[in-house]
């Protein structure tokens, strides 16, 4: 970490531009980077864990970090995928860590030494895991990992909101979207509400395609797939 450590303004500061950023890949780019500058690492990435143990990887300042994620899931095992650590992860030589060493080894020959790694878990359920590398061995000290434990708690309440957002504003044009689709329906083929509706999700159904590709296929072709 920096000899000066970031004092309480400059966290509040940190917070609210997370907070203010525009889309959810914005807030985890923000995230990464305040980290890797602060805690002084050459890489880093934020990757979030999706359904299936599917690892996605929304920020990174390197190709390499998408590379240890798609490792991560070749392998099926890494950081990422661990459950045995709480709220952050510190291993100051990749070579004498001996929980992945398949993982550790492709990572290494790759050029990463260290590796520290953060779980953003609001309401206690993780979504993330930044982490951050190093090209040369570190000795992380108590200040590293309580600076990255209380940074991540914040980060995780933003990012977790960015995607809400994101989420609730797909399901709204959605839901505009099959509004309209059902209204072309309707006046086409002089069908009610109901049955206008029945009809796409039988197409949607039948074509093994989402109810809104559906629907946006008639908005904008004004034809159903044949």
């Amino acid at each position: 970490m920096t000899d000066e450590a970031l004092d309480h303004h400059e966290i509040v500061d940190l917070v609210e531009d997370l907070h203010a950023a525009e889309s959810s890949e914005q807030t985890a780019d923000q995230i990464v980077r305040y980290l890797c500058e602060t805690v002084e690492m050459d890489y880093g990435g934020v990757t979030m864990l999706r359904g299936g143990g599917r690892l996605d990887t929304v920020a990174a300042t390197d190709d390499l970090i998408t590379k240890a994620d798609e490792l991560q899931v070749a392998l099926g095992e890494g950081p990422a995928r661990s459950d045995e650590w709480d709220q952050t992860l510190r291993t100051g030589n990749l070579r004498d860590e001996r929980r992945w060493p398949q993982w550790t080894q492709a990572v290494s020959e790759m050029g990463v030494a260290s590796m520290l790694c953060v779980s953003l878990a609001p309401r206690s359920r993780r979504i993330a895991v930044v982490s951050l590398y190093s090209k040369t061995p570190r000795d992380f000290d108590e200040d590293d990992a309580a600076f990255a434990h209380l940074f991540a708690r914040h980060a995780a309440i933003a990012l977790h909101r960015a995607e809400r957002e994101e989420n609730l504003q797909i399901a709204l044009d959605a839901r505009k979207l099959i509004g309209q689709a059902q209204g072309i329906l309707m006046e086409r083929y002089q069908l009610d509400e109901s049955r206008a509706f029945e009809l796409l999700r039988r197409y949607s159904q039948l074509h093994n395609l989402k109810l809104r590709a559906v629907a946006r296929l008639l908005v904008d072709t004004r034809k159903l797939p044949s």
